[in-house]
């Protein structure tokens, strides 16, 4: 085992076992976290399978196997960053929502206190 391979290894397991006490803590959904442990889990694979990367670069006509990790990562990125967006949106509107909803309700309790004490 070279020590880019034993580097990246560590890296690995770190980033499972981190992954793993966020969700145990209830920091992170567990619908997020496999994303985190499938990017893992295909580092592991692709540290021991040093020729895999550029027997799929070849296949898919890519110049050098570099340039197919960067694309991947960035259209990964790019994925995931629109769908973090579109869950941010939904709880924004579900905040303004909510504080809409307790608005109202604030100005019932007041209202209903105001008649109480006029009788």
């Amino acid at each position: 085992m070279t020590r880019i391979q034993f580097i990246t290894l560590v890296v690995c397991i770190a980033l499972l076992a981190y992954v793993t006490r966020l969700v145990i803590k209830g920091k992170l959904r567990v619908e997020y976290s496999i994303f985190w442990i499938l990017v893992s889990l295909l580092l592991v694979l692709f540290t021991f399978w040093k020729t895999g990367f550029e027997l799929i670069a070849r296949k898919l006509e890519v110049y050098e196997a570099p340039n197919l990790i960067f694309t991947v990562a960035i259209f990964t990125v790019f994925v995931y960053l629109l769908h973090l967006s579109v869950v941010n949106t939904k709880l924004q509107k579900s905040n303004k929502k909510l504080a809409q909803e307790i608005a109202i309700l604030n100005q019932k309790i007041k209202s209903e206190k105001k008649n109480e004490k006029v009788i």
